[in-house]
């Protein structure tokens, strides 16, 4: 059995089910997921390159951490243990701030994924030479400039997952920095 998460209704309540992630995207159940930004003092973006193997945006890049919130975790937690999991690093609850929360629907080759999100940022220096990648998630991981990242956004997504609403909340983030 895989990882059991919460599911949810169309307005974000708690039905009191639980259903594997598995589950979830082939019925196209709503659940939550939370994401995160780690940015340096220099407003410089941490962004990680999704595995090869990835069914979604395989080889894009994308928000630094990601991941479904497990069944009666709370979204901080999620953020903490993906950080462990995919990066290598530990984060304390005090170095996280929550931004905002959207829902992101997306339907590609049967996998459907209805989410509940929650957008956090961590504001720390970290040493990319220094992190331990989960290779079934993570191919690599780079700092992009506020510039650079900007304009990918505005040009497409060049090189970036098509996920609208993680990139408009970074844009707020980066144009108040």
């Amino acid at each position: 059995m895989g990882e059991l998460l919460d599911v949810l209704d169309e307005h974000g309540l708690f039905t009191g089910k639980v259903a594997t992630r598995e589950e979830c995207h082939s019925k196209g159940l709503w659940h939550r997921a939370v994401y995160g930004f780690i940015i340096d003092n220099n407003s410089n973006v941490l962004l990680q390159k999704r595995s090869s193997n990835k069914k979604l945006w395989p080889n894009k890049w994308d928000v630094t951490v990601g991941g479904h919130v497990d069944a009666g975790e709370f979204g901080r937690q999620t953020i903490i243990r993906e950080c462990k999991e995919e990066l290598g690093i530990n984060i304390k609850d005090e170095e996280i701030k929550y931004i905002v929360s959207s829902t992101s629907v997306y339907n590609q080759n049967g996998y459907i994924n209805n989410h509940f999100d929650e957008c956090y940022l961590i504001v720390k220096d970290i040493d990319v030479e220094k992190l331990k990648l989960q290779k079934e998630e993570v191919s690599d991981v780079k700092f992009f400039t506020k510039k650079e990242l900007l304009e990918r956004i505005d040009n497409n997504y060049d090189g970036l997952t098509e996920k609208p609403s993680s990139w408009h909340f970074l844009k707020k983030i980066l144009y108040n920095k």
